[in-house]
């Protein structure tokens, strides 16, 4: 049977989910050290809330650096060779935290893990012990930054290669859906490493799967034109939005890229940093800070079952809802006739209702841990699913040879925002703990009161997001070259 005639193939799907893997991997990596500081890294090394809000605060920071160029350089290395370094260096980097605990006391000259937990707290050795352990740790999350900063660029560049614009928003919540995976799994199983055969091991064994997804990447991956497993029905599909246009338009698609500082000239590179900027920080604190939540709140700690069935639970209703967050503008698209853009819009201004139920988290907690765990579920699927449509909006309004770079401007934009909440939630949880019955809000006092009123900054974040980005671009308006 000619090929013209032939089903189509479906290979699209093997490589959302090798975008899904590694976004898993990825959120894996990152969360190794939010579920072992309290309970496992911060007895030894006498680390307070400010020490691992400067670790996590720093990294948000540098990664936000990075991310600026990382989209540039998977534009002009490909998705294809610039994936492979990217995970490469943070999976390397993800391995490289075991060995913070022996250069500290070596540095320091303590002669075992048992002295370093015995050493007085708030003496000049504990003061000394946790400042060189947060640097070395600094350190390490940098090179995680580097590498990691490589993996949501080339995972747009990637969905934009490979499905029509119809489609991107689903495939984009698929793959994204591996953040959420990973944030579920992890507290299953990176406690139960920690405890088994020390934080060090769990460090290494989850940062070990990145260099065997390598191994599938460079075994299945080419661009669609390319591949081997794609037939002419299912590349006529893919490139069905090019339909009409001159081979010069679908040339400069994809190969002719908007120049770098040009890109901050357009509305749209606005819209997107203003959707990033003041909604990723609320994400990266819910992922870097819940474990802390349960542990300080209600003596959960991540390694107890109740713990992790809290975070199990939570991030069970993040990747459920945000799935079926994903195919939201489709049925905007197929049924009600908008175009994609439009679509994307509406589906994001309901997801912001979402985020704003963090409201009623603390006071419900004060009858259970699980009406937290469940209201933080929903406001983070309310975040994946608002995230998986943002990035769609790139590819909808400019080109794929520039897609990259778009990415990365607006990860740096989330990765200043992540920084802000993250370095000041922990100073203001610290001042907050001090402050106990002087530190009053909403009939919370001490701590309590300083998570209540960053749920409440949460909440907000993404409707304020929303309308910005509407008078930026109020319609559909695609970039020309």
């Amino acid at each position: 049977m000619p090929e013209n005639n032939a089903r189509a193939t479906n290979w699209r799907w093997v490589i959302c989910s090798l975008l899904f893997f590694a976004t898993t991997i990825n959120y894996l990596d990152r969360q190794v050290l939010s579920l072992t500081w309290k309970d496992f890294i911060a007895p030894e090394f006498h680390w307070s809330d400010s020490d691992y809000g400067d670790i996590t605060g720093f990294f948000s920071l540098f990664y936000a650096v990075v991310s600026l160029f990382a989209g540039k350089l998977i534009d002009k290395l490909g998705s294809r060779k610039g994936y492979l370094w990217a995970i490469f260096v943070w999976s390397l980097a993800a391995c490289m935290h075991a060995g913070c605990g022996w250069l500290t006391m070596h540095i320091e000259g303590v002669e075992s893990i048992e002295a370093l937990y015995a050493v007085k707290s708030g003496s000049a050795l504990a003061v000394a012990v946790a400042s060189v352990s947060v640097w070395l740790f600094l350190g390490c999350r940098a090179l995680l930054a580097l590498g990691e900063a490589g993996n949501f660029p080339a995972a747009i560049k990637v969905t934009a290669l490979y499905f029509p614009k119809k489609d991107r928003a689903f495939a984009t919540a698929l793959f994204n859906s591996g953040a959420s995976i990973g944030a579920l799994v992890a507290p299953l199983c990176i406690p139960l490493l920690a405890r088994l055969w020390g934080w060090e091991m769990a460090f290494i064994i989850i940062g070990a799967l990145g260099f065997v997804w390598m191994g599938f990447w460079e075994w299945l991956y080419a661009a669609p034109e390319d591949s081997r497993h794609v037939n002419a029905r299912e590349l006529a599909y893919i490139r069905q939005d090019a339909a009409g246009e001159s081979e010069r338009q679908i040339e400069a698609e994809e190969h002719d890229s908007i120049p770098f500082w040009r890109c901050f000239t357009f509305r749209q590179t606005w819209a997107f940093i203003t959707g990033k900027a003041l909604t990723d920080g609320v994400w990266w604190f819910f992922l870097f800070w819940t474990p802390a939540y349960f542990s300080d709140q209600y003596g959960y700690a991540s390694y107890t079952p109740m713990g992790q069935a809290l975070i199990f639970t939570l991030y069970l209703i993040v990747t459920v809802v945000s799935i079926a967050g994903g195919y939201l503008p489709r049925i905007f698209v197929d049924r009600l006739g908008m175009n994609p853009y439009a679509g994307r819009m509406r589906a994001m201004l309901i997801f912001t209702f979402l985020p704003m139920l963090a409201l009623f988290a603390q006071p419900l907690g004060a009858y259970s841990a699980w009406w937290p765990a469940i209201i933080i579920g929903l406001a983070g699927a309310g975040h994946q699913a608002w995230s998986a449509n943002l990035y769609s909006t790139i590819g909808d309004m400019f080109p794929t040879s520039t897609v990259g770079s778009i990415v990365g401007i607006g990860t740096m934009a989330g990765g200043i925002g992540a920084y802000v909440i993250n370095k000041g939630s922990g100073m203001f949880f610290d001042y907050a703990a001090a402050r106990g019955a002087g530190m009053e809000f909403f009939g919370f006092t001490g701590k309590p009161a300083g998570y209540m009123i960053v749920f409440c900054i949460c909440a907000v974040s993404y409707i304020t997001a929303w309308c910005i980005m509407k008078l930026l671009v109020p319609r559909y308006r695609k970039i020309e070259i």
